[in-house]
């Protein structure tokens, strides 16, 4: 257990929570100081930088809040140096071993030092630390935020660590404390650049802050143009500095962003689909599934480095496996699979056979909407990352996956049956980031990610498998992601009906039973039933 300075007269305090003041209602700044006092850890000390407010009222406020309680320090300046500046002055004025961050009209919660000293002490290593979140429109505390544990592909898409956030002091000298030039994104650029080198980053699952909303809030201002372009800048700077290469979209009017990846290469993808030839109505239109899915991807796929392998079922018909053929001799082969039915077993000859270093296995009943599809998921492969899903949408639009989550022993799609254009809860589904896992139906993967899992299991031979693989994957220490940017239909259950064995299922709860109790990405509502 780390040694944390503590409350005796005289030593430093555990927490300096640092708080820039500029022009602020005097009835919410009395709101967060009262919420600082009244903490139930007492080893603190608040400092509060009032920015060159020039406000006689404001002045007088802060000198009767400050009044009769030396825990609190008051800086003011002449002049006012903006949020970087002020933040600057009170970093330099702070005396705790940890520095909390926190806006001069939110509102702590009682136990937010003490939640934040127990995961330290818990954590030794925790460099960086942050909460859960509500808000308060207009006096009125809305649906909280709950936060992923650290998600580090979601943090280039989004801010979503919040106000509340705990750097180790020492860390922020490290890196150089803020930085002028990032007004209005400051604490994004500092998030960035102290998340690259702490040596661990805990999340608090508990609501620590209530994130005051109002008209003048700069992170909800659609018009506040310099503080955007300001957080794309601290996001390219992240990339180079990373060693990523990529350019830097605004994909949300509010503080949401994408990455679009460079690839240095051009690896050759297998893509592994296993069909029976079934035929079926889409939009009205019969169609033989896997021949509109396997065109889709031929002669959309922008990604040029490709191969389809097609694991046909002995039901397949002939003439089905010669269409399948004239779409691409070059590109497109068949493979015969005469044994019983067993997705996963398909799959596993399917990449057996194939070529790429790159392996996607993709369901016969879907069909490429975005061209990029590919390279967007080629992209986010990392050398930690093994596995990458896609957004599928249902034939109606709605969508159909968008990464699974999991909760009391049961699993889901995200966002299934929402519209395709929904934004999600705080955004989440705008944003690559971390899942606990993704449908096999369009799922990319290392060949050597597939081997040293040992693929997937023949016990679970129609629904679960791909969860099962995602355990696997993330059980090696690697990340699992998903990306909005890469979208495909999913005509759901076309080429089989769905069925769910009761085996499939035990199956996956005797393998996973804790891993499914609780998800580290996504705290959804969980239905009451597996879904495959």
């Amino acid at each position: 257990m780390t040694a944390v300075s503590g409350g005796s007269s005289g030593a430093d305090p555990t927490f300096t929570v640092l708080v820039p003041v500029y022009r602020t209602d005097p009835g919410h700044l009395g709101e967060m100081v009262r919420s600082v006092q009244a903490q139930s850890e007492r080893s603190w000390e608040l400092v509060l930088v009032d920015d060159g407010s020039d406000s006689p009222e404001l002045t007088a406020a802060l000198d009767h809040l400050a009044a009769g309680d030396p825990r609190i320090r008051l800086e003011p300046l002449a002049t006012n140096l903006g949020i970087v500046g002020a933040s600057s002055h009170g970093l330099a004025a702070a005396r705790g071993q940890f520095v909390a961050l926190l806006d001069h009209d939110d509102r702590l919660a009682p136990q937010a030092l003490e939640r934040m000293l127990a995961a330290i002490e818990a954590h030794p290593e925790a460099d960086v630390l942050y909460s859960d979140e509500d808000q308060i429109h207009d006096g009125r505390l809305g649906d909280p935020f709950r936060k992923p544990d650290f998600s580090p592909e979601r943090l280039r898409g989004q801010m979503y660590l919040g106000h509340l956030v705990v750097y180790r002091r020492s860390l922020l000298a490290e890196v150089g404390g803020f930085r002028a030039g990032f007004d209005g994104s400051q604490d994004y650029d500092l998030a960035l650049r102290a998340t690259e080198r702490a040596r661990e980053v805990v999340h608090v699952p508990e609501v620590l802050y209530h994130w005051r909303i109002h008209p003048g809030s700069v992170s909800h201002r659609a018009d506040n143009a310099a503080v955007f372009a300001a957080a794309r800048r601290a996001l390219s700077e992240h990339l180079e500095r990373t060693g990523r290469q990529g350019t830097v979209e605004q994909v949300h009017p509010i503080g949401v962003y994408r990455v679009r990846r460079e690839l240095r290469e051009l690896p050759l993808v297998s893509i592994v689909v296993p069909t029976r030839g079934t035929t079926a109505s889409v939009r009205g239109v019969e169609r033989v599934l896997v021949v509109e899915a396997v065109r889709s991807v031929v002669e959309r796929t922008t990604y040029p480095n490709i191969e389809v392998v097609v694991i046909a079922d002995r039901a397949t018909p002939p003439e089905v496996v010669e269409e399948l053929r004239a779409l691409s001799r070059s590109r497109v082969r068949i493979l015969e699979h005469t044994g019983p039915f067993n997705y996963s077993g398909q799959v596993n000859s399917g990449v057996h056979a194939a070529r790429g270093d790159l392996l996607v296995t993709l369901n016969d009943d879907t069909e490429v909407v975005t061209p990029d599809w590919l390279t967007t998921m080629v992209g986010l492969l990392e050398p930690d990352v093994g596995m990458v899903g896609a957004k599928l949408l249902y034939e109606n639009d709605l969508i159909q996956h968008l990464g699974l989550h999991v909760g009391r022993g049961h699993v889901v799609h995200t966002a299934a049956g929402e519209p395709a254009d929904a934004t999600g809860p705080s955004a989440g589904y705008l944003v690559d980031r971390e899942v606990t896992g993704v449908t096999g139906a369009c799922a990319l993967f290392p060949r050597a990610v597939f081997d040293e899992v040992g693929g997937l299991s023949r016990a679970l031979p129609v629904n679960f498998n791909d969860v099962d693989f995602s355990f696997k994957v993330t059980g090696t220490g690697r990340r699992v992601l998903v990306t909005p940017h890469a979208v495909l239909y999913h005509y759901e259950s076309r080429s089989r009906p769905r069925r769910v064995a009761i085996s499939e299922v035990d199956t996956l709860r005797n393998r996973w039973r804790q891993e499914l109790m609780r998800d580290s990405y996504w705290t959804q509502a969980i239905p009451d039933q597996l879904r495959a």
